[in-house]
């Protein structure tokens, strides 16, 4: 796996790091603010912060600003609650501690974004098979979770046919009421629990979420 880091450090932090580069697992490029942009970040395994750095309100928030990234923040003591941080480590660094503490995050944010899928207000859980709205939820099938794993990436009306073919893999002749019969029980298990008629909508177009 391989693992690219964003560093947001001070001097002397970044010139430390440099002097162990060959002692990690990873590589990483430093922060510049004169060429950054959101097209960097889509090579980024992760954020490393020096809790340094944090003192400075506007790189605080430039920081606490970049989303879907782990970041993991290096203190001194373990005491800042400043940054977003996905989790921390405290210096001094072992490099087998920081090395598997840098796979371990990204492994682990990786297998949680995988699982759970945010729709609206709702959370669907692949592992556990279960939609959840605050303390509410209803278990699902693999099916359901399917069709609605679907319903959500396509972020536009899907028509019965596509549903058929990517989710029960049938082709676009099919003579079936399929669809509509699993979207019916969904439909009736979310409104029995949640009291919500509109998590699938149904257009000219097709279903969405």
């Amino acid at each position: 796996m391989k693992i690219n880091l964003l560093i947001f450090g001070t001097p002397n932090f970044n010139k430390s790091l440099n002097e162990i580069k060959d002692h990690l697992d990873f590589s990483f490029v430093y922060f510049n603010n004169d060429h950054f942009s959101e097209s960097i970040l889509s090579d980024i395994s992760a954020i490393l912060v020096d809790s340094d750095v944090c003192s400075d309100t506007k790189m605080l928030n430039l920081i606490n600003s970049i989303n879907n990234k782990p970041l993991l923040l290096l203190e001194k003591q373990l005491f800042s609650k400043k940054c977003n941080y996905t989790d921390r480590i405290c210096f001094p660094l072992i490099f087998s501690d920081f090395n598997n503490k840098i796979t371990n995050l990204i492994t682990s944010t990786k297998f949680n974004q995988n699982s759970s899928i945010k729709i609206n207000d709702y959370t669907m859980d692949k592992n556990e098979k279960k939609l959840k709205k605050e303390n509410l939820s209803i278990t699902i099938t693999e099916r359901e979770i399917q069709l609605i794993e679907l319903l959500f990436n396509e972020k536009k009306p899907v028509s019965k046919n596509i549903i058929l073919k990517k989710v029960w893999k049938y082709s676009d002749d099919a003579d079936t009421h399929t669809v509509e019969t699993h979207i019916y029980r969904l439909r009736k298990k979310i409104l029995t629990k949640f009291h919500d008629e509109n998590f699938i909508f149904n257009s000219k177009t097709g279903y969405s979420v």
